[in-house]
């Protein structure tokens, strides 16, 4: 691990150049196809003034484009920034000011929002895909383990975005933990189904090029379409989270073909019914516990025990180490170490000390670990939270509710909910007359779409502690009882 290893796309497309790389819904292409893609990209890159150590903003869908762009950044020695397209233009402004990109890649589709996050950003350089170009001169076809790959954005418990800075070695050690979990057969075909900017669908991309397989990208999460992919387009490897399972379940009522070899299911804890119901369709599903910190999977169930031990988020793969801060077998906070942590959060120091403390990764989560080594995972940090995937941190959406003029106290909470597995919901004090639809009115814009408010109840106070500190989970109790009571 402390030699530079060879660019894993150029590797792959000299040692087996007719084999499947990619599918999506422009066609297939092999590693050679996809190879002379991304020189050509690369080469572009460079006549933009892209130079080794810049960082590279992203704004697109997932597409052949996103794939194609992802390694060119790497030929070139840049640095990848995939931003999120489902934040305002604010947000993303917010995210490019703190990483200063050399250049902003967009698709046609989101040039709108790059545009308008540019400017907010006082930032030029917004270029369109696909990147024209010719290939470069001295591509950068290989890296040190150490080198920063890209920076993924991810919010700490104040809400504050930060970004995590992922290096080659932290996505090489992550494939390797997962091959001895889950093993790498020839014909294995992954499907990307979840948006490539986030660390579970770009390690998709990343492992299956270091595995000499196949990637099967789709541009968003279509459960029909998904079903249909299992079946007819033989795919061997799924990552979801619980409610695009649940959905993919509710399309196909038929059992899980053969060739489907793993379905991993993260982004939170997994209702036991909805693992049971998956196995009895002979759904081979492994829970897994990751984060962006750490290059996404630290724990995963292997096949062998899934059924045994229903529930839980496995062990932890073999680059890794973990452990819980509480007496043995008591619930406490997931402490993670090993190859697939971090190198810290870009240009804040201060939070990656608080993060990283004698090697170990405070991930704030809770969990049990069992005599066994097996984790359970029993809940994401104390107030996160997870709505469809997508992680809510309350700060956030309390901030924004009280810049409403009529507000003078916010407490926000996730409450369970069966399609999304969390909805975000407001404890408020207010003056007048205030509905759920003009809060929402006034807070477009401000927030993604994912964050708003879709329960808010009026109270008289909110719950504090001695000290003023707001108990949430007393705000939670109460609108959990009288959910039928919201505003609106």
């Amino acid at each position: 691990m402390n030699q530079r290893m060879p660019d894993w796309l150029v590797h792959r497309a000299a040692a087996m150049p007719d084999t499947e790389a990619l599918v999506t819904e422009e066609g297939e292409l092999t590693y050679r196809d996809l190879d002379d893609r991304v020189q050509v990209a690369a080469g572009g890159l460079r006549a933009l003034g892209v130079q080794p150590g810049d960082r590279v903003a992203l704004v697109a869908t997932n597409s052949l484009q996103f794939v194609v762009a992802v390694h060119a950044v790497a030929r070139t020695g840049a640095v990848l920034v995939p931003i999120n397209i489902r934040l305002t233009a604010a947000e993303v402004a917010s995210q490019l000011a703190r990483v200063h990109p050399s250049i902003i890649l967009c698709d046609e589709m989101h040039a709108a929002l790059a545009h308008e996050a540019a400017g907010l950003a006082e930032l030029s350089g917004v270029v369109g895909l696909p990147i024209a170009g010719a290939p470069p001169a001295d591509p950068v076809v290989t890296h040190g383990p150490n080198e920063d790959l890209c920076i993924i954005h991810t919010s700490g418990t104040t809400g504050a975005a930060r970004g995590a800075v992922l290096t080659y070695g932290n996505f090489w050690a992550s494939a390797a933990g997962s091959a001895y979990n889950l093993g790498v057969l020839p014909g294995d075909r992954w499907l990307a189904c979840m948006p490539l900017f986030h660390v579970g669908g770009l390690s998709i991309l990343l492992r299956s090029a270091i595995y000499g397989t196949s990637a099967v990208v789709h541009p968003g999460f279509d459960a029909g379409r998904v079903a249909r992919a299992i079946r007819e387009d033989r795919i061997s490897l799924l990552s979801v989270v619980a409610t695009m399972l649940q959905r993919i379940l509710d399309e196909d009522p038929g059992s899980a073909p053969d060739h489907l070899r793993a379905v991993l299911v993260g982004g939170g804890p997994v209702p036991p019914d909805l693992l049971r119901r998956a196995l009895e369709r002979g759904y081979p599903v492994v829970q897994t516990y990751g984060l962006t910190e750490c290059a996404s999977q630290v724990t995963t169930l292997s096949p062998a025990d899934a059924t045994r031990r229903l529930g839980s988020a496995g062990k932890p793969l073999v680059t890794t180490e973990v452990r819980v801060d509480a007496e043995a077998g008591q619930p406490g906070e997931i402490l993670v170490r090993g190859p697939i942590v971090m190198a810290g959060y870009y240009d804040d120091t201060a939070a990656t000390a608080r993060a990283i403390r004698d090697g170990w990764f405070h991930t704030g989560d809770i969990g049990r670990l069992d005599d066994d080594g097996f984790l359970t995972i029993l809940d994401r940090r104390d107030d996160l939270i997870v709505s469809g995937g997508e992680n809510v941190y309350p700060a956030e959406v309390e901030a924004a509710l009280l810049a409403h003029p009529a507000i003078s106290g916010a407490a926000v909470v996730g409450l369970s909910d069966a399609q999304w597995g969390q909805v975000v919901a407001a404890g408020i004090v207010a003056e007048g007359e205030v509905s759920l639809a003009d809060i929402q009115g006034a807070l477009k814009g401000r927030l993604a779409s994912y964050k708003m408010p879709r329960v808010i109840a009026r109270l008289d106070s909110l719950p504090t502690t001695s000290s003023g500190k707001t108990q949430r989970h007393l705000v939670r109790e109460i609108l959990a009882r009288n959910r039928d009571g919201e505003t609106g």
